[in-house]
């Protein structure tokens, strides 16, 4: 089976362009929380969506799913996941969770209302991950890079691959047969770690899930909409046909693109701490 594949966007003809071109769930991203001091040393996306966006967009969409992020759980939450349930959310997926306590707030609050993702990102997640899983109402997993690897103290978010860090938390959720994903792609051809060895990845590892990166498309960066469509026009088969030929690759070639990505993840890791100390 073909990834699922989700894309973060709050603009409707790109939502629309998105689900034209086979994007499985069109993501509203309503996280703001804490997320820029987080994030301040990496060039990540810090959102400006609003609720409103997940009741325009929602309403539009025929085959994609409304996916939306909320805030990490606070005094609000609650508040917060009737809007966007009253909104539209087909998904709900709770972030920087780092207590079964937070977990169990949020399965409360969405009450089987909607689908929801645990966005493991922290490493205090990972670390109470055994009993989360035992936990009813959790319908998936993704694994977020980005702030993972912040919280383990790394250089590069790819090294979670390298390391064998997503590897490990991969071989706690299969068990207990919830779907999962890890991070993001880029274009066939692009990206700083390749993106055909990490689909590779995404396949060896059983993962089902994966974010359309802005390496994909930055829309956002995209001066009109006909070069947007332009972009999926051209690379969601690229993506797809790639995809297929995964299916033919024998354990011995998975195993080849894990020691690559291992040599690929620790050159860019020497180069970015070089760039760091000049």
């Amino acid at each position: 089976m073909p990834l699922k594949l989700m894309y973060i966007t709050n603009n409707p003809a790109v939502a629309l362009i998105a689900q034209k071109y086979g994007v499985d769930r069109i993501w509203v991203d309503l996280e703001t929380l804490n997320k820029a001091e987080r994030q301040k040393n990496i060039t990540s996306v810090k959102s400006n969506h609003t609720v409103r966006d997940v009741e325009i967009i929602s309403k539009m969409l025929t085959t994609s799913e409304m996916q939306v992020r909320v805030n990490p759980w606070n005094g609000t939450s609650v508040q917060e996941i009737e809007a966007v349930i009253a909104a539209g959310a087909d998904i709900i997926m709770l972030p920087m969770w780092r207590t079964v306590d937070e977990v169990k707030n949020f399965l409360n609050a969405v009450n089987g209302r909607a689908k929801t993702i645990l966005l493991l990102e922290t490493k205090e997640a990972e670390m109470c991950l055994d009993s989360v899983l035992r936990l009813n109402g959790v319908d998936e997993i993704h694994i977020g890079l980005n702030d993972l690897h912040l919280s383990y103290g790394l250089t590069f978010m790819f090294e979670l691959l390298s390391n064998g860090t997503v590897e490990r938390i991969c071989r706690k959720i299969k068990p207990a047969g919830l779907p999962y994903g890890f991070g993001g792609i880029a274009r066939i051809g692009g990206g700083l770690l390749p993106a055909e060895r990490i689909l590779m990845e995404h396949y060896r590892l059983g993962s089902t899930r994966a974010i359309l990166s802005r390496s994909f498309c930055d829309a956002n960066k995209i001066g009109d909409i006909e070069s947007v469509e332009k972009i999926f026009d051209e690379n969601m088969p690229r993506l797809r046909k790639y995809e297929e030929a995964l299916a033919t690759k024998t354990e011995a070639e998975y195993a080849e693109n894990r020691r690559a990505i291992e040599c690929c993840v620790n050159e860019i890791v020497s180069k970015l701490k070089r760039k760091k100390a000049l």
